[in-house]
């Protein structure tokens, strides 16, 4: 690329006859150097904005990738707490399960023992009940006889 510089030292041979106006070259020569002065610095700017903004481009697309990244093992980790919450959710359910089944089991086991009392204690009546009444029946033939004696 031609520079402003360049363009400002240009030197044209000068010719005597039917030739360009020295005076008037020059004239345009300082207008075309000064606008293309004025495009090449705005060129240069142009491309060191251009350079600054891939290199904000490039931290975007990194920080990007980071988000992507902790966005990823953020959703990981959450699938991993879940699926261990669901675990530890199904052990208490079993734990409870077999708790109340060893829990109802002793009961049961209870609740047979006291039936088996129970009965115990209901032959122990019965047979104290049957004492009782051969007593009394004894007892209402002693009387009878007690009274028979007396007549």
């Amino acid at each position: 690329m031609i520079t402003p510089l360049e363009i400002e030292n240009k030197k044209f041979s000068k010719q005597m006859m039917n030739g360009y106006s020295v005076e008037e070259v020059d004239d345009f020569l300082d207008d075309l150097t000064a606008c293309y002065e004025k495009l090449y610095k705005d060129n240069s700017e142009s491309q060191d904005k251009i350079s600054e903004l891939q290199g904000k481009l490039e931290h975007y697309k990194q920080i990007e990738g980071t988000l992507n990244n902790t966005l990823i093992m953020a959703q990981s980790t959450a699938e991993d707490i879940k699926n261990v919450a669901k675990q530890q959710a199904d052990q208490i359910v079993k734990d409870a399960e077999a708790e109340s089944k060893q829990s109802l089991a002793t009961l049961e086991q209870q609740i047979l023992i006291k039936q088996k009392e129970l009965e115990d204690l209901q032959k122990q009546f019965d047979v104290y009940k049957a004492k009782m009444e051969s007593l009394l029946i004894s007892q209402l033939e002693l009387i009878k006889e007690v009274n028979k004696g007396q007549e």
